[in-house]
């Protein structure tokens, strides 16, 4: 590809990311809301010490002490990021991300798991059970809030994205199909 269609490229580019931000508007984005975040811990000190953390930055923070509570508010809060106790009653963090990655409508939410397991296996564990990233017990604070933005920021770029995709597809009169990506 030449430098001229390059830029044509490009610009036939812009002009349709225009079109779309114009077409989708206030009524397909959330950014008029703030973010939510769902801290599950059985350990109200933890819960309250996570929440104090989460106070800088701007988002709604909602509470479970159980791993059957989490799933409840995953399924019908729609928390755009969770951060997860690993070591919990009845059902561990590792069995609560399995099924919230496993379910197609809340396999996008990404999960921080929140430990103070530091053992290779575990992080294997966690891996395997679908985390998208961890957090060492005790929380230090900068990192707690460095990766729950990038949680954030991430979550944001690929609702928009499938945002963008669908309208695309409508369109073209065709029906959004799974990214290739």
């Amino acid at each position: 590809m030449n430098l001229r269609a390059w830029s044509l490229s490009i610009l036939v580019i812009m002009v349709i990311c225009q079109a779309v931000r114009a077409q989708i508007g206030i009524s397909m984005t959330r950014s008029n809301q703030r973010p939510t975040v769902l801290i599950v811990d059985d350990n109200r000190e933890n819960l309250e010490l996570l929440q104090a953390y989460l106070e800088d930055l701007d988002c709604r923070t909602i509470t479970a002490t159980d791993g059957f509570e989490a799933l409840r508010l995953v399924k019908h809060g729609h928390p755009d990021v969770v951060l997860l106790d690993v070591m919990m009653p009845q059902i561990s963090g590792f069995e609560v991300c399995k099924r919230i990655k496993s379910d197609p409508a809340t396999a996008d939410i990404p999960v921080i798991m929140v430990t103070a397991l530091n053992e290779f296996r575990d992080i294997e564990r966690g891996l395997d059970s679908g985390t998208d990233d961890f957090v060492s017990k005790p929380v230090n604070k900068l990192e707690l809030l460095t990766r729950v933005r990038t949680m954030l920021k991430l979550k944001h770029l690929s609702d928009r994205l499938e945002r963008t995709l669908a309208y695309l597809a409508r369109l073209q009169g065709q029906e959004p199909t799974e990214p290739s990506i």
